[in-house]
């Protein structure tokens, strides 16, 4: 049976319009690439959603007025956003949560490695796969029915219309409107090698990335919309999602797990024992996304987090244990880093510290005076035993390429938004999100972006079945020209 919208990913922003469709009276059937055990993309990886409120409210402290929320957007991006869009995102965010709710999802307070985000961000009990989870039993219970290993490898458009999707192996499903939510590229190796070129070494850099979330991301339908179809494009195909992640990690679904987020507490430095960046410009969430890029900008992309035992118990710590020595000589010998270089470097880092008052929860007085690149807050001498360091490497969660939208969800084709074809998710985050992250927002963008494309996707397949309706009428009366409408 044609169902009146078809929603083709699995993840947060694809349920979110899978969801708020069915809601609006649709037929909806969701088509997941993965097996239903890797069901969910990289949303199950998640932990929480960034959210507007102007006062307390339940797990969420304090107030996170929109303005502030703004203003943390526009840092991170350095203005690359639509304001207009970006907003949009913010105010969905004060009112989401009681529809999650709904639908199966519960909050829970900040574990205590996460309190910078107390204020802005309601965190998942379970995570992002109890989220996700939530969502397609709610899904499967209104009746929204589900397709697991269904890739779609182009669609049918007409004009801007929308007609069929065409999976692996030649099926074609037509509906009367679609939500694309099939993630990003980042999963592609070769589209990646592609974006990154080759350095100055003659290397790829791209080679080093490891992949945070799924393996399913492979940017199929981004790049036939894009190449095949001249949809509108958003977005710098370097930009990402990108964080400095313990080099131990596996090549896919990682997850949060393997962060370092003892950055802001030590130094970190290079392939070449070098310091290459203020680890204490501003709070960790809103600067852990900036890491994964610089460390992609270094030799065999690939840095070192260097903290003593006075950072220890004062970040989340990440699956893997560090590497651990008595002494700093000791501590670079086991990373392989040149011991007299290494020393140099943290010998200068120690003297240059001028401490104050330390407080890793706020943006402290201890600095460094005379040093570059600086470190600007929660600047302290790496001298009390036992020492600890984390390789690094670039782990991309997801990237910013995508397809230009407005505040309707809708895909446009020179300029001309499409009237049955939506978008929602890492395929248009990009109009959000120019360059740079902050914790959170992800999510916050799926779910608007989702609802949004859910409810219009309705309205649209409602339209087409009106159409269809009075072609009908106008058919039969030319049959019947005395038949009363």
């Amino acid at each position: 049976m044609q169902p009146d919208v078809l929603v083709i990913g699995g993840g947060n922003a694809a349920l979110c319009a899978a969801l708020m469709a069915r809601e609006a009276g649709a037929s909806v059937l969701l088509l997941e690439a993965a097996p239903r055990a890797w069901r969910g993309g990289n949303s199950a990886h998640t932990r929480n959603l960034r959210c507007m409120h102007d006062a307390p409210q339940d797990v969420l402290v304090d107030a996170y007025p929109e303005e502030e929320f703004w203003q943390d957007l526009l840092k991170v991006t350095g203005g690359l956003t639509s304001e207009r869009l970006a907003r949009l995102v913010v105010r969905h965010s004060a009112h989401c949560r009681p529809w999650m709710r709904r639908h199966g999802v519960h909050f829970q307070p900040p574990l205590s490695g996460a309190l910078h985000v107390a204020r802005t961000n309601a965190f998942f009990m379970g995570g992002g796969k109890a989220l996700v989870n939530a969502y397609y039993r709610s899904a499967e219970a209104l009746g929204v029915r589900v397709r697991y290993e269904a890739p779609v490898e182009r669609i049918e458009i007409d004009g801007g219309h929308f007609v069929a999707a065409h999976l692996q192996g030649g099926e074609s499903i037509a509906a009367r409107a679609c939500v694309l939510a099939a993630g990003g590229f980042e999963s592609n190796r070769d589209w990646l090698r592609e974006a990154w070129g080759r350095n100055a070494r003659g290397e790829w850099p791209s080679d080093n990335f490891l992949i945070r979330g799924t393996a399913y991301n492979q940017g199929v339908l981004l790049r036939h919309l894009l190449e095949d179809h001249g949809a509108d494009r958003i977005g710098d195909p370097t930009q990402a999602h990108m964080v400095a992640i313990d080099a131990r990690a596996p090549l896919y679904d990682g997850g949060i797990c393997t962060r370092i987020d003892c950055v802001s507490l030590g130094v970190v430095v290079n392939r070449d024992a070098e310091r290459f960046y203020d680890e204490g410009e501003d709070f960790w969430p809103k600067r852990y996304a900036i890491w994964g890029r610089l460390v992609a900008q270094q030799p065999g992309q690939i840095g070192y987090s260097i903290i003593d035992s006075k950072a220890v118990g004062r970040f989340m710590p990440p699956v893997f244990p560090g590497t651990r020595a008595d002494s700093l000589p000791g501590l670079a010998q086991k990373l392989g880093l040149d011991v007299d270089a290494f020393l140099r470097t943290l010998d200068a880092y120690n003297a240059a510290c001028r401490v104050g008052s330390f407080d890793h929860t706020a943006l402290d007085d201890c600095r460094t005076e005379g040093l570059a690149p600086p470190k600007t807050h929660w600047a302290r001498p790496i001298d009390t035993a036992p020492f600890y360091g984390y390789a690094l490497k670039p782990g991309v969660t997801f990237t910013y390429l995508g397809l230009e939208t407005d505040d309707t969800a809708a895909v446009r084709f020179g300029g001309a938004a499409s009237p049955n074809l939506f978008v929602a998710g890492e395929m248009m985050a990009g109009n959000v999100l120019g360059k740079g992250y902050t914790a959170g927002v992800g999510m916050s963008i799926g779910t608007a972006f989702g609802r949004i494309a859910g409810v219009n996707a309705a309205l649209a397949s409602r339209r087409a079945t009106a159409r269809s309706l009075s072609a009908l009428v106008a058919m039969d009366h030319g049959a019947h020209p005395h038949a009363i409408a």
